[in-house]
């Protein structure tokens, strides 16, 4: 499997492959060398040219169950690949999958490699391919039109959630390391995500042919035009599948999520809240990791507890197998500290065992615009380095320079703190100009007072009057982490990140207050011991 997927991911550019295709041949086609040594590599593998939404051509490939007999009827999973990937992508576990009795089709995102049109970010045209992709599966394949089920990593995981908002054929979904609120994901805190947007813009320039709509959305982004935001903000809600969870529900479609602690592309608050909204059959993983990480290894045919869940919730609702997906807590997380499952009934049971409240009693004056060593990492790799080896990003706290970074700590505490859920700042903010931006970090200080990150989240404010306070709401990125008796807990804000954008002003400063009649505050949701 590992070969397969080597052999397409180093086979020609998109670029490359379309200069290799004689004029007169159809938009879309290309030599099949690389493909045909996949298929070799995998009995049973076929490759087609699949036709997608307003006419063009979506590079595919079909698994079906070994010796189906004429006649016999078996369940559809259709796969649609990640952002920059080709259909290859899911051949380990398609493999998986077919040789437990599915149907599965994978194909090229439009836009992507081989596959015809333009990159339209999960836009109509892509909810329509997923239709026109079963319709076709139907016509071609032993597919049971009673028994459909969709799903995907990112990018796959995003348009599977959309399409099953508008296929009532749809019975299962399976969303892993996807987003529900798009805006909610890249724009959290009014704050450009602009690591994870430029990296997609690059990818997505490398391996597809991205449409002027969004070369003009990306590029105003990542610009900061504030006389688009709006328009921005709609373009994202239309790709948004938490816009759409009421027809969701009305199609009474099986969901499960599934998504890393520390995805710096989409991270897990937005899933958690998505997850609340559903009605029907639905499942929420939290894993430690970053951004496809924890099904990552997965896709290379290896032991991996997240495509494991996949299959059982494909079992369940389209084979009706009572495997016992379907009657465990709904809501399953992994520590980053531990290597045990906990499972609840809801979110909101995740951190339900009390709270942690540290009071932000001092006021805290900050200078804008120097990066003090706190910061989120880098995205996609901090995150995966915490995975495997459970190292987060670290910084030294009594070593921050107070001039730019705010600090309040805990007592040393008595007993462990298995942190659950989604920490939350509450704080009065006092600028000097009318725009800026503040990151927060909540640490776990070791006795030598090293920091490592427990959470965090940024927040951007636009139209302030100079001078004049603000209260402040801001909800950290959920977790799960385990701070050890004897530690503190520290809270730390300051005014640069390289994940983020920001919008401090040459000169500007920040006030952190704490007034008698609204005390500032960090509250740390705790779980049970």
């Amino acid at each position: 499997m590992a070969a397969a997927l080597a052999v397409a991911a180093l086979g020609l550019t998109p670029h490359q492959a379309r200069a290799a295709v004689p004029s007169t041949a159809p938009t879309g086609s290309a030599p099949a060398v690389p493909y045909a040594e996949a298929a070799a590599a995998v009995p049973g593998l076929s490759f087609h040219d699949i036709p997608g939404s307003g006419g063009i051509t979506l590079k595919g490939n079909v698994l079906t169950p070994a010796g189906s007999r004429p006649g016999s009827r078996h369940p559809l999973v259709v796969l649609p690949s990640s952002w920059s990937m080709p259909q290859v992508e899911y051949l380990a576990q398609a493999k998986k999958l077919a040789d437990s009795g599915y149907v599965v089709v994978s194909y090229t995102s439009r836009g992507f490699w081989l596959s015809g049109g333009q990159i339209e970010v999960a836009g109509p045209p892509d909810v329509a391919d997923v239709s026109a992709v079963i319709d076709w599966a139907l016509a071609h394949t032993p597919a049971d039109p009673a028994r459909i089920g969709v799903g995907g990593v990112s990018y796959g995981a995003g348009i599977s959630l959309l399409a099953s908002a508008h296929d009532p054929r749809i019975k299962a979904v399976v969303a892993l390391s996807g987003w529900a609120d798009l805006v909610e994901s890249i724009y959290s805190g009014r704050t450009q995500h602009v690591q994870a947007a430029a990296l997609l813009g690059a990818t997505g320039r490398l391996t597809g042919r991205p449409g002027p709509e969004l070369d003009r959305i990306l590029r105003d982004f990542l610009a900061s035009d504030l006389q688009r935001e709006q328009q921005m903000i709609d373009w994202g809600r239309k790709r948004s599948p938490a816009e759409h969870v009421d027809r969701l529900n009305a199609n009474g479609t099986a969901v499960m999520l599934g998504n890393a602690w520390g995805d710096t592309i989409f991270p897990p608050n937005q899933y958690a809240s998505f997850f609340e909204k559903l009605t029907g059959p639905k499942r929420l993983e939290f894993r430690p990791g970053d951004h496809a990480t924890a099904e990552g290894l997965g896709l290379f045919g290896l032991p991996n507890d997240t495509w494991d869940s996949a299959r059982r919730w494909f079992d369940r609702h389209l084979r009706g197998e009572r495997n016992g997906v379907d009657t465990e807590p709904p809501v399953q997380i992994k520590s980053r500290s531990s290597s045990g499952y906990e499972g609840y009934a809801d979110w909101k049971s995740v951190g339900s065992a009390g709270t942690e409240k540290i009071a932000l009693s001092d006021t805290e004056h900050l200078f804008t615009g120097v990066n003090t060593g706190a910061d989120g990492g880098i995205v996609l790799l901090s995150s995966a380095l915490d995975q495997f080896t459970k190292i987060p990003p670290m910084a030294s706290v009594p070593l921050l320079p107070r001039a730019f970074a705010a600090v309040w700590q805990s007592d040393r505490l008595g007993s462990e703190r298995r942190v659950r859920g989604t920490a939350r700042l509450h704080t009065t903010v006092t600028p000097t100009r009318s725009d800026g931006t503040f990151v927060a970090y909540l640490y776990d200080v070791g006795p030598l007072g090293i920091g490592k990150l427990v959470t965090h989240a940024p927040h951007t404010f636009h139209g302030k009057t100079p001078g004049r306070p603000f209260g402040v709401d801001l909800d950290l990125f959920s977790t799960a982490y385990d701070v050890p008796a004897g530690h503190r807990l520290a809270l730390v804000i300051d005014t640069v990140d390289p994940l983020y954008a920001e919008y401090n002003p040459a000169g500007a400063q920040l006030t952190f207050s704490s007034p008698r009649q609204d005390p500032s505050y960090v509250s740390v949701p705790l779980g049970a011991r």
